[in-house]
């Protein structure tokens, strides 16, 4: 009995705090875009490229203070265990599948310069767009743009993260991987790191709102899995045909990881190994 209640008011606070959370999330990026952001331009003189790099800084800063209030507040538990092999990466292609809502901050919070590509309809939500505009971040609006703008983050030695799959993971479908991040990865010659993103008990998924707390506390883990370079697929006649293949790869790579999810053989396999054997 006593204990059924302490699950039932456990449950209650971490939906109240979630709640709690994403209004300082929101409040906070909307803070940041009329005090800290415009103080930093000011600081760069006109330097463009100072300019985003600190307001990105800033931004990771700011994600990581987050993550932590989220685990203070008790709505997460976190294992970012990816963090020390990603040390000192450069102009990676960072894929990822794609469980939770919060997976995108997760990752910018402990990823080394870290870039993403933004939903255009971000760039219209107040309490982010400022945020997205300071730091450069790439919008997904202009398709022919888009990839020339990935070219020049890598080039600058910036890790590009991108979900393969493009939204949340629909829950009981399997994944399917977009050709973008191999397309990107083949045509500037950038490894492809993995990373491979899980949060159990499942929760703030697609289509599920922000208050249907699990009834345990969730973990939010991100395990490296390994990288591949992208010039081995490059000796296909097209461009369009090594894109299809590398995709293919990698979507049959992590459903087998998803697929061996606990078993302890699976977790000794490299990227490299199962790439190249599928």
């Amino acid at each position: 009995m006593l204990l059924n209640l302490w699950q039932i008011i456990n449950r209650t606070w971490r939906r109240f705090a979630t709640g709690l959370c994403f209004a300082v999330f929101g409040l906070g990026g909307l803070l940041l875009s009329i005090t800290a952001l415009p103080a930093l331009a000011l600081l760069s003189n006109g330097n463009e490229r100072q300019r985003e790099a600190r307001a990105r800084c800033l931004v990771q800063m700011t994600f990581r203070w987050f993550i932590g209030i989220m685990k203070w507040t008790g709505v997460f538990n976190f294992d970012f265990n990816a963090t020390e092999q990603l040390k000192g990466t450069r102009g990676h292609v960072i894929i990822a599948n794609h469980p939770c809502l919060i997976d995108v901050v997760a990752l910018i919070s402990f990823v080394p310069n870290p870039d993403c590509v933004v939903k255009s309809h971000l760039w219209k939500n107040p309490f982010m767009r400022g945020v997205i505009r300071s730091t450069g971040y790439i919008s997904n609006d202009d398709p022919e743009g888009l990839v020339q703008d990935c070219e020049r983050s890598l080039a600058r030695g910036n890790n590009l993260i991108i979900f393969p799959e493009g939204t949340r993971t629909t829950p009981g479908k399997g994944i399917k991987f977009q050709r973008g991040a191999a397309h990107l990865a083949l045509r500037t010659g950038a490894k492809v790191t993995a990373l491979r993103v899980d949060c159990s008990p499942v929760t703030l998924i697609k289509n599920e709102a922000w208050y249907c707390a699990p009834e345990r506390k969730p973990t939010l883990s991100v395990r490296y899995l390994g990288e591949i370079d992208s010039a081995s697929y490059c000796d296909a006649e097209k461009l369009s045909i090594a894109a299809r293949q590398l995709t293919r790869d990698l979507q049959n790579y992590y459903e087998k990881v998803l697929e061996d999810d606990g078993k302890p053989e699976a977790r000794d396999q490299s990227l490299d190994y199962r790439v190249a054997g599928s």
